[in-house]
């Protein structure tokens, strides 16, 4: 038959080739040596568990070889991340709750990794949909950062898009 089955609910997986999509840049010393990634959430990580714990396992692994993390989170919570992806990522190294902000519940974390893979210090701005992308720090080395201008380089690739069609 070529009409659709006749059901009550039906449900679709996302697609391999969208979950596929790059989520992370990498930024490598002169020698080639990763110091640093831009780890950015996708609808993808957070469509199941396994996702989801993959994504948070990998942003761990990468503290742990001390390589140093900006996470972008424009996605909401969900089930996985009822307080947010700052609250799961520090849970795995750390105690202690952070302070959710449900006006905000979009998140971006920057975390300040040391070469034995502990993660120093994070610095998390919460933001909601609409608000101005604040810059944020990527470290490059544990006492010296850049700020990422995520607000511009939106603005740029929106307007790349916008141009090409």
């Amino acid at each position: 038959m070529e009409a659709p089955p006749k059901t009550r609910f039906s449900w679709e997986a996302e697609t391999e080739s969208y979950l596929a999509k790059k989520d992370l840049i990498a930024v490598r010393s002169v020698e080639g040596i990763l110091v640093a990634v831009v780890e950015i959430v996708s609808a993808g990580n957070k469509s199941s568990k396994a996702r989801f714990r993959k994504f948070v396992e990998k942003t761990c692994d990468f503290l742990d070889q001390g390589v140093h993390v900006l996470v972008i989170d424009l996605f909401p919570p969900t089930s996985r991340d009822p307080q947010g992806i700052h609250q799961v990522i520090w849970s795995e190294k750390y105690d202690g709750e952070f302070e959710f902000h449900a006006d905000k519940p979009l998140t971006l974390a920057s975390y300040r990794a040391t070469t034995s893979g502990i993660v120093a210090r994070s610095f998390v701005e919460p933001i909601a949909v609409g608000d101005v992308l604040p810059a944020m720090p990527l470290f490059l080395w544990s006492d010296r950062y850049i700020n990422v201008d995520i607000e511009q380089t939106y603005q740029e690739r929106m307007g790349r898009l916008s141009a090409a069609a």
